[in-house]
């Protein structure tokens, strides 16, 4: 982890330009959970490239606001999931299935028919891109397992932990190629660990914990409430968040600031770093600096500021570009604050 006292971070993603894909379109549905090409407004032809110059302007937006970790803001994705979800073995993506969302709706989702493998690298070339461009620390997200066997129809396994193991065996085979292709800090996204807490403890922990076997780089496991922009009711706490301190993963991402979360929780977690979610991204409007420094200071009492990195709640996906720029150097200017006040 870097040096860096207090380092700051996105969760993962930045708002995707207009005249790549259709916001509109993207932010009046759920997240898509198989592949949703129709948002893009590139020719697939070009695509590529439109998406390397959009991940360009997502690296150089946060290297301006003064960020320490550097994300590619997941511009190739239409979710956070759906692309390494839908690029797996066993899957049929022609015949959709459909699942809950975690607000109750049904969603098209994949459908599982056969036993679940990787059949390629999905994100390699996503990490080198980051990697060429930048001369930072750099973190790509990837899907987690159990997430995505939530997010799946199962056809095909008797048992639903073991198809929440295959995932963790693809994404485990993924993660290796990431840290090998240049990443330094690779993120399990899981949010259904907090959508369905039963399940993730009978069986999401353990792929989790499989994902990460004989995994030697840092990692971190992003755990949340769901996008702002989409899931607007918050509890006042987490269902699943103690338990993690039974898991491999180095670095936790948990927010605090929309649900103004009781951060003596973070007591529980005694020897992870805590990605501190301090942005409230379901407010429209850019805190100040000291907003940001007085929620970073609620946290201190519980952890030690040397386990911390300065974060969003979420993602940024769906929030307006000028106002993602303006909340990540809010961001970073409440982050300096609190290091000065430490440095005393």
């Amino acid at each position: 982890m870097t040096a860096t006292l207090l380092p700051t971070s996105l969760v993962g993603s930045y708002p995707q330009p207009e005249w790549l894909i259709d916001r509109k379109r993207l932010a009046g549905r759920f997240p898509p959970r198989v592949r949703a090409t129709e948002l893009w407004r590139v020719a697939p032809e070009a695509l590529e490239q439109a998406q390397d110059d959009a991940t360009l302007l997502a690296i150089r937006a946060q290297e301006k606001a003064g960020l320490d970790i550097i994300t590619d803001g997941e511009m190739r994705r239409e979710s956070y999931s759906n692309r390494f979800a839908t690029a797996l073995d066993g899957v049929d993506t022609e015949n959709h299935g459909t699942a809950l969302d975690r607000s109750g709706h049904p969603n098209p989702v994949p459908r599982v028919v056969g036993r679940i493998s990787r059949r390629h690298a999905v994100e390699t070339r996503d990490v080198a891109f980051l990697r060429a461009n930048t001369d930072r620390m750099i973190k790509i997200t990837v899907p987690g397992p159990f997430t995505m066997s939530q997010q799946a129809q199962n056809d095909f396994y008797k048992d639903e932990g073991q198809m929440a193991n295959d995932y963790a065996a693809a994404v485990n085979a993924e993660i290796r190629d990431l840290f090998a292709a240049g990443a330094d800090i690779v993120q399990i996204d899981e949010p259904y660990m907090q959508a369905r807490p039963d399940k993730a403890r009978a069986f999401g922990l353990e792929a989790v914990n499989r994902a990460l076997d004989g995994i030697t780089g840092t990692t971190a496991l992003h755990i949340c409430f769901g996008y702002a922009a989409i899931i607007h009711e918050r509890p006042n706490g987490y269902s699943f968040l103690p338990e993690l301190c039974r898991c491999k993963v180095r670095q936790i991402s948990i927010e605090t600031a929309q649900s103004n979360l009781d951060t003596s929780v973070l007591k529980q977690l005694p020897d992870q770093t805590i990605i501190l979610g301090v942005v409230d991204l379901a407010d429209p409007k850019i805190e100040s600096a000291e907003t940001i420094a007085a929620r970073i200071r609620r946290a201190l009492p519980n952890i030690n500021p040397e386990r911390v990195i300065v974060a969003p709640d979420c993602g940024l996906k769906y929030l307006p570009r000028e106002i993602a720029d303006g909340k990540m150097r809010a961001m970073v200017e409440g982050a300096a604050i609190v290091r000065a006040e430490l440095a005393r």
